[in-house]
C-alpha cells in the first residue's frame, strides 16, 4: 500500500519535528497521527493553513514545553512503588502494565495518563526499573518504579538489598539443553 504523506503538527520521537513532511504507513496516520492530533494529511491546503499558524503553533508549543520542564524540575527523581503478588522466584503472577505506572504515579502527585508512560514491555519481575514518562513531546523524565509483593519489600529493595532470587539465565540454559537433546535425538 502506498504511503502517506503527512504534516506533523507536533514532534514524533523516532519520526520529525512540527513542520517536517513525512511519509508513513496509512494505518499509522489514520489510527493514531490524525486522531491524535499530530499531523495533518499534506495537501495544498492543509499546507497553506499550517504555515499561516505556524508562529502561532510554535508559540503553543513553547509554553507547554516551558510547562512540561519546570514540572520535570518539581518531580525529577520520582519513584513509585507498586504492590503486587509474585513467586518464590521473584515473578510477577500477573504483570505491571503502563496503566498501572500511570495510576501510581497519580497517587504520588504527577497527574499523567498512560499514553506518556513509555514502556518497552510490560514489567514480570520484582524489583526497580526505570521508566520514561513524556511530559512533552521534547521533555522525557524518568520514574522509577518499585515493584514488591510488600511495602515492607519495596523499602528492601529502594536501600538496594536484594529481596528475590532471581535466575533468568538458568531458564534459558535448560531450553537450550532440550533443544540440543531434541537435535541429538533426530539425528540418531
Amino acid at each position: 500500500m502506498a504511503a502517506v504523506e503527512v504534516i506533523l503538527l507536533q514532534r514524533v520521537e523516532k519520526l520529525g519535528q512540527m513542520g517536517d513532511k513525512v511519509k508513513v504507513k496509512p494505518g499509522f496516520a489514520r489510527n493514531y497521527l490524525l486522531p491524535e492530533k499530530k499531523a495533518i494529511r499534506a495537501n495544498k491546503d492543509n499546507l497553506a493553513r499550517f504555515e499561516a499558524q505556524r508562529a502561532q503553533l510554535e508559540a503553543l508549543n513553547l509554553k507547554r514545553r516551558e510547562e512540561a520542564e519546570r514540572v520535570a524540575e518539581r518531580v525529577g527523581g520520582l519513584t513509585v512503588v507498586i504492590i503486587r503478588q509474585a513467586g518464590e522466584a521473584g515473578s510477577l503472577y500477573g504483570s505491571v502494565s503502563a496503566r498501572d505506572i500511570s495510576d501510581a504515579t497519580t497517587a504520588a502527585g504527577l497527574t499523567i495518563n498512560r499514553s506518556q508512560v513509555v514502556l518497552d514491555h510490560p514489567i514480570k519481575t520484582l524489583g526497580l526499573r526505570q521508566v520514561r514518562v513524556l511530559l512533552h513531546p521534547e521533555v522525557v523524565i524518568p520514574v522509577t518504579v518499585n515493584v514488591a509483593r510488600s511495602p515492607e519489600e519495596a523499602e528492601k529493595q529502594s536501600r538496594g538489598e536484594r529481596v528475590a532470587v532471581v535466575e533468568e539465565d538458568e531458564p534459558e540454559q535448560d531450553l537450550e539443553e532440550m533443544l540440543d537433546a531434541e537435535a541429538a535425538q533426530n539425528a540418531a
